[in-house]
């Protein structure tokens, strides 16, 4: 597996952070937000801290290439990088854009280092409070500078986001509805970075999502799996981040045994 300093990178992702992101926060001008499309928000925060990462991610692993969603967002055909093996870097500048937007303080800055949907090392940082979430494949995972513990098992009802709105596939729509009915629901801090930093820490059981772009999952994903967690889609395959597009949801869970839960009550309202 290709080694990274993810230490260093962390340090990356802050200096950023604290440069292009946390300066604008609750300052943004009119003409420095927009809709890329409807209902979905940029903002100059999320541009300029994509341009100064991309860079400096760039010299940490010699011939990666950046997957930015603001750079995805203009030429779609980068996500096909994915599926040719290179490594690469996920990046989701400003996660919870419209929290950000409106002031709202539930917003990260996400990155992840993939091959291909191998899932090799993440980051979510907090640029509100300076702390960050890291996971390194198969060597554990922390946040604020404190190993974050292998989540334990749960009795009872379980609870979580069930994140499936207007622009999920339809199909999934009554499904989602349905596992509403089944499950405790965990109000979504409209912010999947912080949402899967909940679920890592133990806060609820499990988080189901209708869209699957890398860069709003693959973070998540490996911080959930490197304490114990289990992470699909929502027809129970593996979770791969190079198949965005076509992907039905992104399911993952505390453990084995919830995810298989919630996965059963999806498949019995299909």
């Amino acid at each position: 597996m290709t080694r990274v300093n993810i230490e260093a990178v962390a340090a990356i992702i802050a200096e950023v952070a604290a440069r292009e992101i946390q300066p604008r926060f609750r300052r943004l001008a009119a003409h420095e937000m927009r809709e890329k499309n409807p209902g979905d928000i940029v903002t100059i925060a999320d541009e300029q801290a994509e341009l100064a990462l991309t860079p400096l991610l760039l010299d940490q692993v010699p011939g990666s290439v950046v997957i930015g969603e603001e750079a995805a967002a203009k030429d779609p055909e980068i996500l096909s990088k994915l599926t040719h093996g290179q490594l690469a870097w996920v990046v989701d500048p400003v996660d919870g854009t419209a929290n950000f937007a409106e002031g709202k303080a539930d917003f990260c800055s996400m990155v992840a280092l993939l091959r291909g949907d191998e899932l090799l090392a993440s980051w979510i940082h907090l640029p509100t409070t300076g702390a960050t979430a890291m996971a390194e494949h198969g060597a554990g995972a922390s946040f604020g500078g404190h190993i974050l513990p292998k989540l334990q098992p749960i009795s009872g009802v379980p609870s979580g986001v069930v994140g499936v709105g207007k622009l999920s596939k339809p199909a999934l729509h009554p499904r989602a509805e349905a596992l509403r009915r089944q499950v405790k629901p965990v109000k979504s801090l409209r912010c999947a970075g912080l949402d899967y930093l909940r679920l890592a820490r133990g806060e609820m059981d499990f988080t189901l999502y209708g869209r699957a772009w890398p860069w709003d999952h693959a973070p998540g994903a490996l911080l959930v799996r490197e304490v114990g967690g289990r992470v699909g889609d929502s027809d129970g395959d593996a979770y791969r981040p190079s198949i965005a597009t076509a992907a039905p949801g992104v399911l993952a869970a505390r453990n084995e045994e919830v995810w298989r839960q919630i996965l059963a009550h999806l498949r019995a309202a299909a």
